[in-house]
């Protein structure tokens, strides 16, 4: 009998992301039913569900602070290396202060031209962002002054202080000497934080408010619509938890940002994923819709295979949720912040690109055309073809990025071709397909590229 290693340790226990979820949940069912609960604490009732966009925001709250509690108190995150801090020996804060200064000046300048771009960019100010921008605009001054207490505090007990912000803060003031790689680095992984932290502001409410007005019993018997309510619900979770996870990049977590992905292929393959710059939209270059229907409309008069559809839908739209979920405080696009390993990520390297692109496959049915033509049938198949090819660069991009930073990343790596339960028969059927005996480590894998994690 075949003796199989043990799978790599991961990084973020499963219990973290698993406590997030409770918070949140916990505060949805507060929201839901809040009328019968107000007089309970001596607040009026008669106001109806907290269904609003501030109820939104007070639940990254109650799935943050969960996550956080469990992390300090049992995974004890604070107390790892990988933090860079020593807690016992903090310095005297008259030996940090003048690093402290050139890093909070880094910082603001960062935010600063964050703010700039902010400005810049018209998507910024309409839609949905609108509330984005009022949130970041509302929490500015409390960032820009609450960095002096944190990095003054910090500073005195990190092992190596001079970080990107320092670096960036000296190359501005122009005193001492800086290494122009941290700096990119510094630039980069706040170019993560402010392009998806403005792009997720924007998307929190609408997903929780429907979760909160939502009437569960009004759901008919339809496969369609109890799909559709479970696929929104757990969307919802998705982008609460994701959430989180861009806005706790803190090193006494160890949820901080260790590298941002340096190569321009990975930006490129990303961006492409998400307004503004997204392709995929209605008229894009890879809009795959012209002439489509949705699943329901192709099955229709077939109600056991709707509703098996329907089941298939939701899975894989659940298994892209727990892939975000799974990862805690630390869930962010183009960045390493430590090797997850347990969840979904045991299974394959990339179970939300996969489960993502499998759920627009079914839903669409691209090969289907209404208007009966070949063309758009043939069309919509090779562009929707196409779609999951982006995914797969950016998988490639993703783990040329975390292959080079991270031993354990490669030997999970090396596991996940070995053993892992999707990535093992989907490296089989590559060698079917390729005509292969064996094939080299690098070759593609699992629906990705051997090279790689929001969404």
């Amino acid at each position: 009998m075949k003796i199989i290693p043990p799978r790599p340790q991961s990084d973020v226990s499963a219990a973290v992301g698993l406590v997030g979820l409770i918070g949140l949940l916990v505060w949805l069912a507060i929201c839901r039913n809040w009328d019968s609960l107000a007089p309970l604490i001596g607040l009026p009732s008669g106001g109806g569900r907290l269904n609003g966009a501030d109820a939104a925001l007070l639940a990254v709250i109650w799935s943050g602070t969960p996550m956080v509690l469990w992390s300090v108190l049992v995974d004890k995150v604070h107390l790892r290396e990988s933090t860079g801090i020593d807690w016992a020996q903090p310095r005297p804060l008259r030996e940090v202060v003048d690093i402290s200064i050139t890093k909070i000046a880094g910082l603001w300048a960062t935010w600063s031209l964050i703010g700039f771009i902010y400005c810049l960019g018209r998507w910024y100010w309409r839609g949905p962002y609108l509330f984005a921008m009022d949130v970041l605009g509302t929490s500015a001054p409390l960032l820009y002054l609450g960095a002096i207490p944190y990095v003054l505090w910090l500073d005195r007990v990190l092992r190596n202080p001079r970080d990107g912000a320092w670096h960036f803060g000296a190359m501005l003031i122009g005193r001492e000497a800086y290494d122009l790689e941290q700096v990119w680095n510094h630039l980069r992984a706040w170019a993560v934080k402010g392009f998806f932290c403005a792009f997720m502001f924007s998307i929190l409410p609408g997903g929780f408010i429907a979760a909160v007005q939502f009437d569960w019993a009004s759901v008919p018997h339809d496969p369609m619509q109890v799909a559709n309510a479970l696929i929104n619900f757990m969307f919802m979770i998705d982008v609460q938890i994701a959430m989180v996870g861009y806005l706790l990049t803190v090193k006494p977590l160890d949820a901080q940002i260790r590298s941002a992905n340096p190569y321009l292929a990975g930006w490129v393959s990303a961006l492409l994923c998400y307004p503004p710059f997204i392709m995929m939209g209605g008229g894009a270059v890879l809009d795959y819709h012209q002439n489509t229907a949705d699943w329901s409309y192709w099955l229709q008069g077939y109600p056991a295979l709707l509703w098996l559809w329907a089941a298939l839908m939701v899975t894989l739209t659940g298994i892209y949720a727990w892939a975000t979920v799974a990862f805690g405080l630390r869930f962010s696009n183009l960045t390493y912040r430590g090797v997850l390993t347990n969840g979904p990520y045991a299974w394959t390297r990339h179970p939300a690109y996969i489960s993502k692109n499998a759920f627009w496959w079914l839903v669409t049915l691209p090969f289907l055309a209404t208007s009966g033509s070949l063309v758009d049938a043939v069309r919509n198949t090779l562009t929707l073809g196409l779609v999951s090819a982006v995914y797969f660069w950016r998988a490639k991009t993703e783990e040329k990025h975390l292959l080079a930073e991270d031993a354990k990343y490669r030997e999970y790596h090396a596991w996940m071709a070995q053993h892992g339960f999707i990535t093992l028969r989907l490296e089989w059927l590559w060698r079917l397909v390729a005509n292969r005996r064996r094939i080299v480590p690098q070759a593609p894998l699992d629906g990705s590229p051997a090279e790689q994690p929001a969404e």
